[in-house]
């Protein structure tokens, strides 16, 4: 039941994130709901489709469909006073990558996959959505850029099997501390402008 709900705030997490971009964006309300779709189901369905989960998650389960309306309308009606909060769609994505890190993981345990896989699973739940997003929305995605994004879920991922192997049977503990590990990595490196080397002698 703990890890349903982490798949649920993960969720309103990112159709969150989705509505702020789109409304940044100026798109209509059609195409709000869309982003805000993608980015919340995005992962999850690439993910679905790696393990050969037919149907994916979403379709079979319509909690999910509305979870992302009422998160849609919720950011719409509340869209002034979300924009007051300091970098409001940061908060959210990065809760969300959080969030979906630990709930590929899991998918992927399920399916009796290698950690390492895992660990990549997890972070393809986490970051995918927010490719789609930012291809729809004409910017570079973050995971291609040189900002801690991708690196921080990894490192969460990995940080899980090694709270597993330290603390076995702590199942609720190692969800929480393994999401915090992502959310502290992200925001340390934005905060501190942290950063990975480039490739370019001009940068």
């Amino acid at each position: 039941m703990f890890y349903y709900w982490l798949d649920i705030l993960g969720t309103v997490a990112f159709a969150i994130s989705g509505v702020m971009v789109a409304l940044e964006k100026r798109l209509d309300p059609f195409g709000v709901a869309i982003i805000a779709f993608v980015t919340a189901i995005g992962g999850g369905t690439i993910r679905d489709m790696l393990l050969g989960v037919q149907p994916v998650t979403w379709l079979i389960n319509t909690t999910f469909f509305y979870v992302i309306i009422g998160s849609v309308l919720f950011a719409v009606v509340f869209r002034k006073q979300l924009k007051y909060l300091t970098k409001s769609l940061f908060l959210f994505d990065t809760i969300g990558i959080g969030l979906y890190t630990v709930v590929g993981i899991e998918k992927g345990l399920g399916a009796q996959l290698d950690p390492v896989i895992c660990v990549a699973l997890g972070t393809v739940s986490a970051c995918f959505g927010g490719v789609i997003r930012d291809i729809l929305c004409r910017e570079i995605p973050v995971i291609f850029r040189k900002e801690i994004y991708a690196t921080a879920c990894i490192l969460g991922g990995l940080s899980y099997f090694l709270l597993h192997y330290l603390f076995p049977n702590q199942g609720e503990f190692i969800y929480i501390a393994s999401i915090l590990v992502v959310i502290l990595i992200r925001i340390l490196a934005v905060t501190y402008h942290l950063r990975l080397p480039s490739l370019y002698k001009d940068d």
